[in-house]
């Protein structure tokens, strides 16, 4: 096993360095992972450290290959332990299943032996030696990423001045004509693939000792010709091998790259949530009002803007300050001047918060409704029936639907709406009975304008009639089967007696109001 795999996309250079955004983020580390970056060497001390980590040391040292499968071995060992000690405590599948994937979102893994819908794959559950070997494969593979990085910060840092100014002027070229910007992909494909793979495969040619001086004026003056057949096999590019050099140099720039992500997200989170999740709810307006106003202008003058001159100018702007010299001098005009005048502004925008946006701190309010519902029994005397929130007119639906009217027999035991809470102590009868009436277009029945301002029913004279008709037959049903039998006892009509006050039926109900405001919900509540 080699130390190198000569064919992978490994960063051989400096490491990474790691993104220090402020000095409490730098002392929050644990103290092992400082200890771990404090003594991570660079450039030849780095070589010299992963000599002394790498297996190559250990055959250097007199290491066998057979350390190599032992650890394997151990490693596997290890994985079914703490695998067969995870399943004791994660979730079986059908509680992960429905704790990750809810009722109203469907899950991608299929169960009884259903096909998977077009355009989803299935995925494994967490399993601890699928995720080894899914971050082993990672690792041997990133390696791309962390050359890709490498580079774009030797490019940003002036490590060389042509590239960066080579790297400035394909920008610029892009900025002021950006129909080039198709181009610069194919672009990359030809200079950077093919013609590495095609020099690869056809090499120039080597004429003696490089460290001669008469070979080095000969090597000048030779041409490079790309003629005749390949001399050389194709590049190939292949993932690192395991436990080599060059899988520990992907781990090191994975672990400084995580440490980077986690300090950009702290930061991120400490600038924008305070500001924008309503904390504070006067700065929170503010940005808000300030945004709405940069919308509309950007929406008017975004046409007038000249973004070409723009981007070129952050483009070389964030360039040129990756100059050790420009830092230099950024540094010392931000400690002179930016810092002093810092506080000041900050303390004018606060004011300016403060004087100008005002805040409504009353709860909103809203007024709520409930109806009280009677019937007349079968003596003419109206029963307290219950309080529900429709009015149960002749033409609701669920009157025409024969269902009967729900709702509570007691005021007390009605409840507000969810997330509201009562505003006011008592219920208040409503005095405008015909509004609501006419607001609700309920017709078949009588206001009663003064008094209790009671709805009726109007009486329906030929509903009534076969009520009775229905009522008769079923007691002459039971007298002729029992041989006995209660008499019916006719309903009374609205014109036997001068007790009945019009013709009215069985129902009435009247509308108490009451206000609401919106109950104060803490963060305890919301995050359980």
């Amino acid at each position: 096993m080699e130390d190198i795999t000569a064919d992978a996309f490994v960063n051989r250079d400096d490491p990474i360095p790691t993104i220090i955004l402020n000095k409490s983020t730098q002392g929050s580390r644990t103290p092992s992972s400082t200890a771990a970056n404090s003594q991570q060497p660079t450039g030849h001390d780095s070589e010299q450290s992963d000599a002394e980590t790498t297996p190559g040391s250990w055959r250097k040292h007199g290491g066998i290959r057979g350390r190599f499968s032992a650890l394997k071995e151990k490693a596997r060992l290890q994985d079914q332990l703490v695998e067969k000690l995870l399943a004791q405590v994660v979730p079986t599948d059908d509680d992960m299943t429905g704790e990750f994937f809810p009722d109203d979102s469907p899950s991608p893994q299929k169960k009884n032996g259903d096909s998977a819908s077009p355009g989803t794959t299935e995925k494994p559950n967490f399993n601890l030696t699928t995720m080894s070997n899914n971050f082993r494969r990672f690792n041997a593979r990133i390696g791309v990423v962390f050359v890709f990085q490498a580079r774009a910060i030797r490019v940003l840092s002036w490590k060389k001045p042509t590239h960066t100014l080579s790297f400035l002027a394909v920008y610029t070229f892009i900025c002021l004509d950006p129909y080039l910007l198709p181009l610069l992909p194919l672009a990359i494909l030809l200079i950077g693939v093919l013609v590495p793979s095609f020099i690869a495969r056809h090499p120039a040619a080597e004429y003696g000792n490089p460290s001669d001086e008469q070979q080095q004026q000969a090597l000048l003056m030779m041409p490079y010709s790309p003629h005749g057949p390949p001399l050389a096999p194709a590049m190939q590019v292949r993932p690192a091998k395991e436990l080599s050099r060059d899988f520990f140099r992907n781990m090191r720039d994975l672990q400084n790259c995580m440490e980077d992500f986690s300090q950009l997200h702290d930061a991120v989170i400490a600038l924008l949530v305070p500001r924008t999740n309503f904390s504070d709810e006067a700065l929170s307006s503010a940005l808000f009002v300030a945004l709405v106003v940069a919308c509309l202008f950007m929406s008017i003058a975004a046409n007038a803007v000249p973004w070409r001159l723009v981007f070129l100018s952050l483009g070389w702007g964030v360039t040129c300050s990756g100059h050790p010299a420009v830092q230099r001098q950024l540094q010392a005009a931000h400690e002179r001047h930016v810092q002093p005048q810092e506080e000041a502004a900050m303390g004018w925008v606060g004011r300016w918060v403060e004087r100008d946006v005002i805040l409504d701190s009353a709860p909103e309010t809203r007024e709520v409704e409930i109806f009280e519902l009677q019937r007349l029994s079968g003596g003419g005397e109206w029963e307290s029936w219950l309080f529900t929130p429709s009015p149960y007119d002749p033409l609701s639906p669920a009157r025409i639907a024969g269902d009967r009217p729900s709702g509570t027999r007691f005021f007390e035991d009605v409840l507000p709406p969810q997330g509201w809470e009562w505003s006011e102590k008592k219920w208040a009868l409503d005095l405008w009975s015909r509004e609501w009436v006419e607001e609700r277009i309920i017709t078949g029945v009588e206001i009663e304008t003064e008094g209790e301002r009671w709805v009726y029913d109007i009486y329906d004279e030929r509903a009534d009639r076969v009520g009775i008709a229905a009522d008769n037959t079923n007691a002459n049903t039971t007298t002729g089967a029992k041989g006995k039998g209660k008499e019916y006892e006719k309903r009374p009509s609205w014109e036997e007696g001068d007790d009945w006050e019009g013709r009215r039926g069985e129902w009435r109900r009247r509308r108490w109001v009451r206000l609401v405001k919106r109950k104060n919900i803490s963060k305890d509540a919301v995050v359980s």
